[in-house]
């Protein structure tokens, strides 16, 4: 068995284009470290709906330039067997600032090239939404964005989109894996060293042209605002998106603006993560903005803080859900038209709102690679920060029009003698309090969250909390509506929960909803007590039927 695994390990080294990864593999090989090589050749690591995303390293469980070759290689012949055989078809490529983005970009251009198609690399690390942009801009038949969005920094990704603009959902993800499967050798694999297009920055000028679209004309433009880029690509784009709209220049959190792919500020660069907003909090204590703006590393997530005056001044983080319902409302009061959309996991609030307005609405599976595809999409969001206010040009979650629509909001209720948390008040007299939270469990081991999925599935809760499961679902067996996923629902008397394997970090996700009756603005308080204890109730009684 030993003699196998490192004759598997010889002859993944004897392809490795990168001399660091072939130095690492064949210090393991030397050492006779079969217990690590076991580990990165105990497979290959899966291309899905989310592309690849995975550490970095040598062999085929991990990322690196001979897994993102035959990646290539896969999307090349997927898109040649789909028509694109004359050569005309263009694929632009973005990348972020992580650790060797740049380089898996370069062998994807080249593979294209070598493969009788025509690629375009955007002009230096940028946005995910300026790639996702500029494929329908430019009229591409494709697009990879290089990014592992705000995993920890030992990772990274590949992320896939057609030429529709959106992300790749099924069966387009096994019709290219198993393209990727029929790769042999990279021998096999043509990357000339020239061919592709470097773009200039016409491409980013057409995205900033298109961040004034999200704007009402005249809009109050007066919020101010302190900004971290949690060390990502986001800080040069957003800037001049708002120097265009004419907001005040964000004060910077100075320690994360630059890009750095081993961010050394934070454990996890992502705003939702404990600590990784301290140094933003500091920043604001100390020149008192109307609202903090944060991005992910590759800055198509937008998260939003605020004064809280019920404790005592101190700045708290909106839940996505909350700053999904607030632009929701935002675009109502502004008189949009269309489909708001939201993924299963996300806030019902979303749905109410619509309802009231008398607009469509839809729920998706999880993910933008959904959300993006609704019929007459004018607004789609995601609990955990992802917004897509402008559907013409980004077909996916842009962290930077979202942050200039959530400070036009700022400004306007600031003309106004009112803050976001006023709105959000008004929302939950209106429509009900909708409380959210999560239960979110990272594990070293995968086969834990196989062990609570199985559990759940074999002795499904009656009650959480005291209240009664009234409808219990298995999302694999898909709905009316929904097509299959791993994930199951509980529908409760007067709550919700849903729990699902993340389909991009080794994390066990449990989303929960309370919803409160409000009748007045004086009941706020009790009503916000009451959903606060329920839903650490049904954290609790979850946690012990998943044996978490």
């Amino acid at each position: 068995m030993h003699a196998n695994l490192i004759a598997q390990a010889n002859a993944w080294l004897a392809e490795d284009p990168d001399a660091e990864t072939r130095d690492e593999l064949a210090k393991l090989i030397d050492a006779g470290d079969v217990t690590e090589l076991a580990e990165r050749f105990r497979g290959t690591l899966q291309f899905g709906t989310a592309g690849l995303r995975g550490e970095l390293g040598a062999g085929p469980m991990r990322m690196n330039r001979a897994v993102v070759i035959r990646a290539a290689a896969g999307l090349a012949a997927y898109l040649k067997k789909n028509g694109h055989t004359d050569g005309t078809g263009t694929v632009v490529i973005g990348y972020d600032a992580r650790h060797k983005s740049a380089d898996f970009a370069r062998d994807t251009a080249a593979v294209m090239i070598g493969a009788g198609l025509k690629a375009a690399v955007l002009p230096r690390p940028l946005p995910t939404p300026v790639l996702a942009f500029a494929i329908r801009h430019l009229g591409a038949i494709a697009g990879v964005e290089v990014t592992a969005s705000h995993n920890p920094p030992r990772d990274n990704g590949y992320k896939v989109y057609l030429g529709d603009g959106s992300q790749i959902v099924p069966p387009a993800d096994a019709e290219i894996a198993a393209e990727i499967d029929a790769v042999n050798s990279l021998h096999d694999v043509p990357r000339p060293d020239t061919g592709w297009e470097t773009l200039d920055e016409g491409v980013l000028d057409a995205y900033l042209a298109r961040t004034d679209a999200v704007l009402a004309p005249n809009s109050p433009r007066t919020a101010r605002t302190v900004y971290t880029a949690m060390h990502g690509v986001g800080k040069d784009v957003l800037l001049a998106a708002f120097a265009r709209a004419g907001f005040p220049a964000p004060v910077l959190v100075a320690e994360q603006a630059e890009p750095d792919p081993d961010f050394p500020t934070v454990a996890f660069p992502n705003p939702e993560e404990p600590g990784a907003m301290d140094l933003a909090f500091a920043q604001a204590r100390a020149t008192d903005p109307d609202l903090i703006i944060a991005n992910d590393p590759d800055a198509d997530r937008c998260a939003a803080a605020v004064k809280d005056r019920t404790q005592g001044g101190s700045w708290r983080m909106l839940r996505g859900d909350e700053v999904g319902s607030l632009l929701a409302a935002h675009l109502v009061r502004r008189g949009a038209r269309g489909t708001f959309a939201e993924s299963i996991v996300s806030s019902s609030l979303l749905g109410r709102i619509a309802e009231k307005a008398g607009l469509p609405y839809e729920e998706t599976l999880t993910g933008f690679k959904w959300i993006a595809r609704v019929e007459g999409l004018r607004y789609g969001y995601e609990e955990a920060l992802g917004y897509c206010v402008d559907p013409d040009g980004v077909r996916d979650k842009d962290g930077i029009t979202a942050a200039l629509l959530i400070t036009e909001l700022a400004s306007e209720l600031k003309a106004e003698g009112r803050d976001l948390l006023d709105l959000l008040d008004d929302l939950a007299v209106e429509h009900g309090l909708h409380a959210t939270d999560q239960l979110s469990v990272r594990v070293e081991d995968l086969t834990v969250i196989a062990d609570a999925m199985r559990r759940l599935r074999e002795q499904p809760p009656t009650a959480l909390a005291g209240l009664a499961v009234t409808n219990a679902e298995d999302l694999t067996e898909g709905t009316a509506k929904l097509p299959p996923t791993d994930g199951l629902r509980y529908t409760l008397d007067g709550a919700r929960v849903i729990v699902r394997p993340s389909g991009t970090e080794p994390k066990l996700k449990c989303y929960l909803e309370v919803v409160v009756p409000v009748a007045a603005h004086a009941d706020l308080p009790a009503a916000r007590a009451q959903a606060a204890e329920t839903l650490a109730t049904i954290k609790r009684d979850l946690s012990a039927a998943a044996g978490i």
